[in-house]
């Protein structure tokens, strides 16, 4: 019964394996033909032959380095309010883009509509003395668990590069959105107008490699420079690749990604039966944020449950207290009932 994170499940043995058959001698830095092979897979699966393709250990790294790419320090990064490199970066984008600053969008379920982005666009630059307008990032899945449409992403692009400006799609969950919308990675990034992605790994089963893949090869060197001067170029890059390289192959990005939405949407379908409990957004993911009544907080935790808990230690055991639940890959419905059946008491 762990929900606490999809950081938090265990490596599929396929990507465990391909990592364990990459120990052998190979050239550094991503000169060996696993890596070759793990940049062509992502350039098969993106139907994207001519992308640049550089991969890195952690989203943070991934994220910050695609977007200091895109955005001159005097700029500013739009995103939604509590967007991922907004809440959970640490300042990674403002230190890696030497001080762009982050302009922040609303919109309802954690997701940027056209018109709060094309105001908030409209109200920046024009100044010598204020920040000018940058690229436009989007999560997806976003943090509270919900998904951006094909057709919503399309929108938010469009609003974008109308003034000028470039899109990067923050794909930690990137899988997990991919199976909810059932689209191809190309519908839900250059078909759709997104000019850079970070395809994470990390979260959906591999030890820890994201992918930061522009569809402009013209970014490839400055992107290959920052990495480097960034401190993320990998000596021993080939342990990068091999689990890339399995994570694409017949699809294992996607069945574990496939698998984790199942689980959620059984979980979100049978807190819908918890007395008193209650779903925040509705969920297209991996990901729920729901209220619960605190007495049955208690009795899960108390029985090995682990999850994240928004809300004070002590109260009336009616009270209503959020918790954000995350299945990962690896999760059974055995699990999935197990907490159901604690949390109905």
């Amino acid at each position: 019964m762990i929900f606490a994170s999809d950081n938090a499940g265990p490596i599929h043995p396929s990507v465990m394996e391909a990592v364990m058959a990459a120990n052998t001698y190979a050239m550094p830095y991503g000169n060996d033909p696993i890596s070759d092979a793990a940049r062509d897979g992502i350039r098969t699966l993106f139907a994207a032959p001519e992308a640049s393709v550089h991969l890195v250990a952690t989203g943070t790294a991934a994220n910050a380095l695609a977007l200091a790419a895109l955005c001159n320090p005097w700029e500013a990064v739009f995103c939604h309010r509590v967007a991922h490199v907004e809440e959970d970066e640490g300042g990674a984008p403002e230190f890696y883009t030497g001080g762009a600053k982050l302009r922040l969008v609303d919109g309802a379920d954690g997701k940027m509509t056209p018109d709060a982005l094309r105001t908030a666009m409209t109200a920046t630059g024009g100044s010598v003395h204020s920040v000018q307008r940058g690229p436009v990032t989007i999560t997806n899945i976003t943090e509270l668990g919900t998904v951006y449409s094909v057709d919503e992403i399309t929108a938010l692009c469009d609003v974008a590069h109308a003034f000028g400006s470039q899109v990067h799609l923050d794909g930690a969950r990137f899988a997990n959105a991919c199976a909810a919308l059932g689209c191809t990675p190309a519908q839900m990034t250059w078909e759709a107008g997104v000019d850079a992605v970070t395809f994470g790994g990390t979260k959906n089963g591999c030890m820890g490699v994201e992918a930061v893949i522009f569809f402009n090869p013209a970014k490839a060197w400055e992107l290959e420079m920052r990495r480097k001067r960034g401190g993320h170029l990998w000596s021993k890059y080939k342990f990068l690749s091999a689990q890339m390289q399995a994570y694409v192959t017949d699809d294992l990005w996607l069945t574990m990604a496939q698998a984790a939405n199942a689980r959620c949407a059984e979980l979100a379908a049978g807190l819908r039966d918890v007395p008193g409990a209650r779903v925040a957004h509705d969920p297209a993911g991996n990901m729920i944020f729901a209220d619960l009544p605190r007495a049955a907080h208690a009795r899960a935790i108390a029985a090995g449950a682990r999850y994240y808990l928004f809300g004070a230690d002590e109260g009336p055991d009616d009270e209503l207290v959020r918790c954000r639940l995350v299945c990962d890959w690896s999760c059974t419905s055995d699990a999935v009932q197990q907490a159901l059946t604690l949390w109905r008491g």
